[in-house]
């Protein structure tokens, strides 16, 4: 999905729209990149872009689950009244907030220092979707097995992870051929590892294509055996059913 910057309606359209693609195809999880509403912003520079959880956006983003039977994982900007916001993943059921997921991993500073401006997240929770038991991570979380150890050991099946990958270099000249491969090296070796050493399956969210001042790569599903089974095509936003074997039908955009 193409999460524009710091607008929040449009994102929530788009969000409406696959919502009702995916409730069509009979999905039962339907996962968006990190920071997807609010898009992947710098809170000092948009501090309208920090929601609360009891906030207006993002009661009407669990509005378009009302009535259906997925359950669906949302990014944004979390308010933390203790100081910097958190990069948090909302799960939401049946026009319901039921969870939350808060980034526990800070990545390398970039450019603009937006790695500083986030608090990171103190626990490892696993979510429900019918008998299904499933852990998120965000982007740099990656890198951080402790997260996918302590999803296995809470039963987890299935960790979602999302991101919002950056490209690097000047958006004019950047490479999207590198940055593509750049991001797909990334991934295989950090998730074929994850996915034999605690017997997961990890399917990859990301936002994609080009934002106002960002270019986005693509997506994966790999099994527990390490293989890559699933990957878009290229960096083109767009939307991936994959029938994933004992875990439901999940969906990323």
């Amino acid at each position: 999905m193409v999460c524009e910057k710091a607008a929040i309606a449009r994102n929530l359209a788009q969000t409406a729209h696959y919502i009702e693609q995916a409730t069509a195809e009979g999905v039962n999880i339907i996962v968006f990149p990190e920071t997807s509403l609010t898009g992947y912003v710098n809170p000092e520079q948009h501090p309208n872009m920090v929601l609360r959880l009891d906030g207006p956006e993002v009661a009407q983003a669990c509005a378009l689950t009302e009535g259906k039977s997925l359950t669906a994982l949302v990014g944004i900007l979390e308010e933390n009244p203790a100081g910097k916001p958190f990069i948090s993943q909302l799960v939401v059921q049946d026009g319901r907030l039921v969870g939350v997921y808060r980034k526990m991993t800070r990545g390398e500073a970039e450019d603009d220092g937006l790695e500083d401006w986030h608090a990171v997240g103190e626990s490892v929770p696993v979510f429900q979707h019918d008998t299904l038991t499933f852990g998120i991570a965000i982007c740099a979380d990656s890198d951080n097995e402790r997260i996918f150890a302590e999803c296995a050991r809470q039963g987890a099946r299935i960790v979602f992870v999302v991101a919002a990958p950056g490209l690097y270099g000047d958006q004019a000249t950047r490479n999207w051929e590198s940055g593509f491969h750049w991001w797909k090296d990334d991934c295989q070796k950090q998730f074929s590892s994850h996915t034999q050493t605690y017997g997961l399956w990890i399917a990859v969210a990301t936002q994609a294509g080009r934002t106002v001042n960002e270019n986005f790569p693509d997506g994966y599903v790999f099994a527990p055996d390490g293989r890559c089974v699933f990957a878009t095509p290229d960096w083109s936003a767009g939307m991936a059913g994959v029938e994933v074997p004992e875990c439901f039908r999940v969906f990323t955009s």
